[in-house]
């Protein structure tokens, strides 16, 4: 093969690997990948005592037009979806007596209580508020293999 031959296979070989690398780096995280920190939990349990409980109960299980916001039927409704899908529902809608009204560090926080009390683990980095970041992030409800085991799930 002629040298400039050469240098376009290396070319080649070098942007596949390139974009190879970037997809691997962009990969989705998911709820058992740690996404929210134990102290984000604690001030997010805060928040949804102050802000969420009077509906959803102090065990999230919901009651009348109120959805549960853990067990099974919540996990069902929001598994393989994103969580920036879940963020977003709950920072237009929550409270019911008036959306939008908490800041995108208390739904961020609330969110990560609510991924606590469900069982997904803390990791070493805070819940993002921006549901354009947690759009990279997919709530899973089947534990991977060999992924991290929250202590005391269920409860706060």
């Amino acid at each position: 093969m002629s040298k400039g031959i050469w240098i376009a296979v290396l070319a080649v070989g070098g942007a596949i690997a390139a974009g190879g690398e970037l997809r691997a780096q962009g990969a989705a995280k998911s709820t058992w990948d740690g996404v929210y920190t134990a102290a984000q939990a604690e001030r997010g349990q805060a928040a949804y005592t102050q802000n969420c409980a009077s509906c959803h109960g102090p065990e999230l299980a919901g009651a009348g037009e109120a959805k549960p916001l853990a067990g099974p039927e919540f996990l069902a409704n929001w598994n393989g979806l994103p969580m920036g899908d879940l963020y977003d529902r709950i920072r237009t809608t929550m409270p019911m007596d008036r959306p939008g009204a908490l800041s995108g560090e208390d739904y961020a926080d609330t969110l990560a209580y609510m991924l606590k009390f469900n069982g997904f683990p803390a990791g070493g980095t805070e819940l993002d508020k921006r549901s354009e970041v947690l759009a990279g992030i997919r709530i899973d409800t089947q534990k991977p293999t060999g992924a991290a085991v929250a202590t005391g799930a269920g409860k706060p």
